[in-house]
């Protein structure tokens, strides 16, 4: 490889500095800035970077992120948000940061330019609460910002006191050895004036190129795009597409049960972590698992793939004796109480399960009880005796999760039985200092008891090949790699897969008869105990690795036991099961300036949004618009009700109304006559494009990030409809009035896509979409397929039904009244599950 970098060019402090940081070898050549080392570029591009292929890259930051990861060091989603976030919005504000103190001599206003960028940055940081930007390790991202601001930053003019964890940050970056050997190289010891002949060729910048955003905490289709650059074949391709038509092909909507993985298809098995039945599930419970789930599995049907979905309530275990006892019911009567209440509000959601279950049934005795011989058969089982806390106050062993203490790795006063939620460490129970139970507040006492153990160690060899092979092939999520890695660098211990307790499936070993299964050994068995009560044909699915696929959705928290425990009981097992392909795996979603807790009732919970008045579609939008993908998000009422107002009903809902309101009042209902022009098949091209990007975003389950590329194609129709204001042209004469029928064909064909894209997200809206435009079933399993087809859906003379507005303005004072009647701090008879 060759990297070609120019002096006084600060894009080449960046590549320089990750050169030294990542370790790779390359030759370093020093270039005029007028020279074209790309020889298919019209002008300069430098940094550029020659790979062995005969390629070039020569975008700074992909030529960084590529020498990470050629190092081995894979660049998170959060990574590539603030990669994204650098070269979109910091990079317009430096340009006129360094053009005012390199050019102009005004050095004293450069803390006022990057004001807006530095702010935000400091609020990153101290959410963050982790020495770098992505984790407790340096990133790609730090050390292309890093290089970034090191010229304005090094600069002791610009104070930097009032932005504390900026200054943490930046110094501990700027006392690199990797950040001032670039630094020397590139300014050579000149510090801003190193860079001014390079300032002196470049453009001068625009003043509205500095913008105030904050893309790193803000959801992801704020801020418009710069247009791209369409060419003659892109217009060309996409009026041919245009043109085709609609294709026959299965409805994506009308399932024949029992699914049963077929030959010749993509036959995906997906899960979604079990919700705990002793309490009512939370936003944040539902973005990160179910919710989730449900728009990829409706996006795949779509897609013609073959889709199980199924879920169920986890009902055994510890919280559930103590809930019942709270209610004065049975254990099975609190979990038939919640499951019906799971339920309900999982179908007010419109989470489309195709087989809602539980763990409280007889497959699962049967099925878990197998597992567990086959594991002590093949001798992946053994004996030890533990010491564990009980509650003599209680009279009984206390489950890790009803002990609360202080961690004995990080001094966290509430850290659980089993695992600290601060610094993530698993732990036993009784390492806690200074443990409390949970009900009576009492301090337990230790006690001995013998238990059975999973071979975990016994088992690492089997595992690690298993990981290696579907990590690499499948889509797992960047914090699901990273949880499984440190389990797996920390050395697997032995893991208990018994309880003192009465409320689950019993141990069927003789010498263990007063026992009965550790939750984390039985639940992930839900999943298979679920399918067999679906189809009696269950194994089909898994016990059949080389046909299927299998997806499993779930918050960060639940990582380790998907990917490692189960996994290894699986495999102990011997028996042919099918293990996960691709782990998906959320960060956590607070609430406003807090976090969600089931034991303190801050929040707001599933059974309270369908009170709210607001539609179950806006709660979904929102929910996914905000999805915790790559980093910690909140939800806001103040911020749901401007996506609302913005977003769907002045961008989306609107473009769609108009779109179908001129074909009622200007052409009679009917979908009028379309001739084409450049213009029109340019914005075929931008959407075609967009939707390009939707599928291969949603195929990699970045459903977050796809949402963007609906609102997108929106804007792109509603700034098409202003610039050609058809309600204008149909009052002229024969051309103008074509023109206007085109305009209008166009828009209401795309607003026919949109309907489609919308579909996983929004499936009612997408409904009555499909309802007002009268739009053809077929329409449905036309678009999604290949890598995006926008055809042409409702052609000339197609009538479309009656229009009417798809989305309410929420008022500031109907949002003041929903913060003031929730507030965040209802009380709830819940306990953490």
């Amino acid at each position: 490889m060759k990297l070609f970098v120019s002096e006084g060019n600060p894009h080449c402090l960046k590549v320089l500095a990750a050169l030294q940081v990542s370790g790779v070898q390359c030759d370093v050549q020093y270039v005029n800035h007028d020279e074209r080392v790309v020889p298919f570029l019209s002008r300069p591009a430098l940094p550029a970077l020659l790979l062995p292929s005969g390629l070039h890259l020569f975008s700074s930051n992909a030529i960084c992120r590529y020498l990470f990861e050629v190092s081995g060091q894979d660049c998170s989603e959060l990574c590539g948000q603030w990669l994204e976030w650098e070269a979109t919005d910091l990079q317009p504000v430096l340009l006129q940061a360094l053009h005012t103190a390199v050019l102009q001599g005004k050095g004293s206003e450069v803390s006022q330019v990057l004001k807006g960028s530095l702010n935000h940055l400091e609020q990153s940081l101290s959410k963050g609460n982790t020495p770098y930007l992505t984790g407790d390790a340096v990133s790609v991202a730090d050390v292309v910002l890093w290089a970034a601001l090191y010229p304005v930053l090094s600069d002791s003019s610009l104070a930097l006191d009032e932005r504390k964890c900026v200054k943490t940050w930046f110094d501990r970056g700027a006392a690199t050895q990797s950040l001032q050997s670039a630094a020397q190289k590139v300014l050579q010891g000149k510090g801003l004036q190193g860079m001014k002949n390079y300032m002196q060729r470049q453009p001068a910048p625009q003043s509205s190129q500095c913008r105030d955003t904050q893309p790193c905490n803000s959801s992801p289709a704020e801020g418009e795009e710069s247009e791209r650059l369409v060419s003659e074949e892109e217009m060309a391709a996409a009026a041919l597409t245009w043109s085709t038509g609609l294709s026959d092909g299965p409805s994506a909507t009308n399932r024949q049960h029992p699914i049963l993985p077929k030959e010749g298809k993509r036959n995906l098995l997906v899960t979604s972590a079990l919700p705990y039945v002793n309490n009512v599930p939370h936003l944040g419970n539902i973005i990160g698992c179910v919710l989730s789930t449900d728009v990829f599995c409706r996006y795949g049907r779509l897609r013609d793939w073959n889709v199980l979905f199924v879920c169920g309530t986890d009902e055994y275990g510890t919280a559930t004796e103590n809930k019942a006892r709270e209610e004065g019911l049975t254990p099975q009567e609190i979990c038939d109480k919640y499951h019906a209440i799971h339920a309900s509000i999982y179908k007010w959601f419109q989470i489309d399960f195709d087989y809602f279950g539980r763990t409280t049934t007889v497959k699962q005795k049967e099925i878990a009880q197998n597992i567990f011989w086959r594991l002590h058969e093949h001798g992946f089982l053994v004996e030890d005796t533990v010491e564990q806390l009980r509650c003599e106050n209680c009279q009984r062993f206390l489950a890790d999760r009803f002990v609360e203490g202080i961690c004995p790795r990080c001094n966290y006063p509430e850290a659980r039985g089993d695992q600290c939620d601060k610094c993530g460490h698993l732990i036993n129970a009784v390492e806690l200092r200074e443990p409390q139970c949970k009900v009576c507040r009492q301090t337990p006492v230790i006690r001995s008891s013998k238990h059975l153990f999973l071979d975990l160690p016994k088992l690492e060899s089997q595992l690690e090949l298993w990981l290696n092979k579907s990590t690499s092939t499948g889509d797992w999520t960047a914090n699901a790699k990273q949880i499984t890695r440190s389990w797996l660098r920390d050395g697997l211990k032995p893991r208990c897969i018994t309880r003192d307790l009465q409320w689950g499936i019993p141990v069927p070993h003789p010498d263990f008869k007063e026992k009965v299964f550790y939750v984390w050994f039985d639940a992930p068995i839900g999943y298979l105990s679920i399918t067999a009560n679906y189809t009696d044909k269950w194994e089909k699915w898994w016990k059949n690795p080389d046909q299927v696929e299998l997806y499993n959705f779930m918050a960060k928290d639940n990582v380790p036991f998907h990917s490692v425990v189960f996994p290894c009981s699986l495999l102990g097992a011997q028996d042919n099961y099918t293990l996960v392909s691709h782990l998906v795996a959320t960060e956590y979603l607070n609430y406003e300036d807090t976090k969600f807790s089931k034991s303190r009732g801050v929040g707001v919970f599933g059974d309270m949004a369908k009170d709210t008045g607001i539609p179950s579609d806006v709660w979904r939008f929102y929910l996914l618009y905000v999805r915790p993908e790559g980093q910690d998000s909140a939800f806001s009422w103040t911020d749901m009700a401007t996506k609302n107002n913005s977003e769907l009903l002045n961008n989306l809902g609107n473009f769609i109304n108009r779109a179908g309101m001129f074909v009622t009042k200007f052409f009679d209902g009917c979908v009028p006559a379309m001739d084409l022009q450049q213009e029109d098949k340019k914005l075929l091209a931008l959407v075609g494009w967009e939707l390009q990007r939707y599928i291969q975003l949603m195929d990699k389950v970045k459903i977050r990030d796809a949402l963007k590329h609906i609102l997108n194609i929106s804007r792109h129709g509603n700034q098409y409809i202003q610039v050609n204001e058809p309600w204008k042209k149909i009052k002229g004469g024969d051309t103008e009035r074509q023109r206007a029928g085109t305009v209008t064909g166009v828009s209401v064909n795309i607003a026919c896509l949109l309907s489609v894209m919308l579909f996983p997200y929004m499936p009612t809206v997408s409904q009555t979409i499909r309802d007002q435009l009268n739009a053809p079933e077929s329409c449905m399993s036309t678009m999604l397929q290949g890598t995006g087809t926008f055809v042409c859906t409702l052609c000339t003379g197609h009538r479309i039904g009656a229009v009417s507005p798809l989305f309410q303005k929420l008022e500031v004072d109907q949002i003041e009244a929903l913060k003031k009647r929730f507030g965040g701090q209802q009380v709830l008879d819940v306990y953490d599950a």
